[in-house]
């Protein structure tokens, strides 16, 4: 259940690892839900996150962030992790937010930990079209993405809300929220390609 404060307002709830696993960026179709458990892809913690230098490529610019943004969870399932690489994209309060039927609220080892299950299991996922606010030393990204599973050929899409800030000497992810599109919640055409479709 989700909480609510003094005034009613419902609050996110924070996530807690569970064998209920979640995309990266959407909640797991229940196909996907029965693939990863037939494959024996249980919601194994991955190990705590190193910390490393961020690449200056990555944070030099919103363009770099963005790209690195998707790179570190496009890898084969059996190649090297970039979950290090990952971290330093992001403020040190950074959390993730799932916008659905629920508020889920995870920190960023939260979200490896449930993720990597995923990785393992041959996610995908690729921006689609990208919209773009700047003020300043603010950004807002409006990010439109699909994602796969496998060589599965059913496609997922979704957007992720992504605020950044500029420190004078990088730039930092502030928070990130996603909704997965679905029957009641359709993605506009103003976050898709021209073309409407991917």
């Amino acid at each position: 259940m989700v909480a609510a404060d003094s005034r009613g307002w419902q609050l996110p709830r924070m996530h807690k690892p569970t064998t209920h696993l979640r995309t990266l960026h959407l909640t797991l179709a229940a196909a996907t839900t029965a693939l990863l458990l037939a494959g024996g892809c249980a919601s194994v913690p991955a190990g705590s996150v190193a910390a490393v230098p961020a690449r200056a490529e990555d944070v030099a610019s919103i363009e770099g962030m963005m790209r690195a943004f998707y790179e570190v969870v496009n890898v084969e399932p059996t190649g090297p992790r970039q979950w290090a690489r990952d971290r330093t994209l992001y403020s040190p309060w950074i959390r993730f937010v799932a916008i659905g039927e629920s508020v889920d609220l995870w920190t960023h080892q939260q979200l490896v930990d449930e993720t990597e299950p995923l990785v393992r299991a041959g996610f995908h996922e690729r921006e689609i079209f990208r919209r773009v606010r700047v003020y300043g030393n603010i950004a807002h990204v409006d990010s439109t993405y699909e994602t796969r599973m496998g060589s599965s050929e059913k496609v997922h899409r979704g957007v992720n809300s992504v605020e950044l800030y500029f420190d004078q000497h990088r730039w930092w992810i502030a928070s990130v929220m996603w909704q997965s599109e679905d029957a009641a919640h359709p993605i506009p055409a103003q976050l898709l390609p021209p073309s409407g479709g991917t």
